[in-house]
């Protein structure tokens, strides 16, 4: 298969987030498994996107005998579906018994997966970006952006990690290299899976379009800056994360969208119905669509 995305010769371009799917816990957790991969095979088969996203927490892993198994469970729908897919780490995955380094080298024995480990020198494993070619191919026309958002802060920090200042630069100069050699900055969306600090700043002083907020942001005690620069480059239309379950919400501020997925998991906590986000691009234009799929085939818009 090609590892070129491109555009539909509609000019659009649709992506499917699976957020927070947290298979094995090895606690009751065996049907509540299965029924999330019925679940992510349904909404791949309803979508039929161009191109499938994990925003972390594919699996649990402290205190879970085989952490693997639980992420080759969690990578099984996509893999299946014969679909470009592309994940990103988040706080559970690595906590115990396996290492990034070791994930990403099962997501890449699929031949379908577009995730990369990224330059060895910076913070995290999986930061890289993903370029979509026009319809008639060979003239890219938007980008994807992936980044390593951590696990846990230092003890002495407390809370969640960061993205960190190498990261920040290492999108900065690439977003600046595209922008140079398109003349113009490209229609861009990233993908991380703890949101940041402006997560909770859009709720209280931003644009809120649509969404629930059930529970607090759970961002990182430092801003380490990523939010200014994707300002200053000119090129995010819209972040998307996870790892608070109960938010699905999607906010405005200073230009960009903050957008939450919908959890996906049924082995982990949450009030709101299962399901998945849909984003859609459109080729030659700087905007983009999104909306809910859920469980019951409900869509949100």
């Amino acid at each position: 298969m090609s590892k070129t995305l491109t555009f539909r010769e509609d000019g659009t371009f649709k992506i499917l987030q699976f957020t927070d799917v947290h298979m094995g816990d090895g606690v009751d957790g065996r049907d509540k498994d299965a029924h999330t991969v019925a679940l992510m095979e349904r909404l791949i088969e309803q979508e039929r996107p161009d191109l499938i996203v994990y925003t972390g927490d594919l699996c649990w892993s402290h205190g879970v005998k085989d952490p693997e198994q639980g992420f080759r469970l969690a990578i099984s729908p996509a893999v299946k579906s014969g679909l470009p897919w592309a994940a990103v780490f988040g706080n559970h995955d690595t906590e115990e018994g396996v290492t990034r380094e070791q994930l990403m080298d099962v997501m890449l024995e699929s031949d379908t997966c577009l995730a990369e480990p990224g330059p060895e020198h910076l913070s995290g494993v999986g930061n890289y970006m993903l370029p979509i070619q026009s319809a008639g191919g060979g003239e890219v026309k938007a980008l994807l952006y992936f980044l390593d958002s951590g696990c846990e802060a230092p003890k002495h920090i407390g809370g969640y990690e960061w993205i960190h200042g190498d990261q920040v630069e290492w999108y900065a100069g690439v977003s600046k290299e595209m922008t140079a050699q398109h003349r113009s900055p490209l229609p861009a969306l990233t993908f991380f899976h703890i949101p940041l600090p402006e997560y909770d700043a859009v709720w209280h002083t931003g644009s809120v379009i649509s969404g629930k907020k059930f529970e607090r942001v759970c961002a990182p005690k430092m801003n380490s800056g990523l939010y200014a620069r994707m300002v200053e480059m000119g090129d995010v239309m819209a972040t998307f994360v996870g790892h608070d379950h109960d938010n699905d919400y999607i906010g405005e501020l200073h230009g960009i969208s903050l957008c939450y997925g919908r959890t996906t998991g049924y082995n982990c906590y949450g009030k709101l119905q299962r399901g998945a986000r849909v984003i859609q691009l459109i080729e030659g234009k700087r905007e983009f669509h999104t909306w809910l799929r859920l469980e019951n085939g409900t869509v949100l818009k």
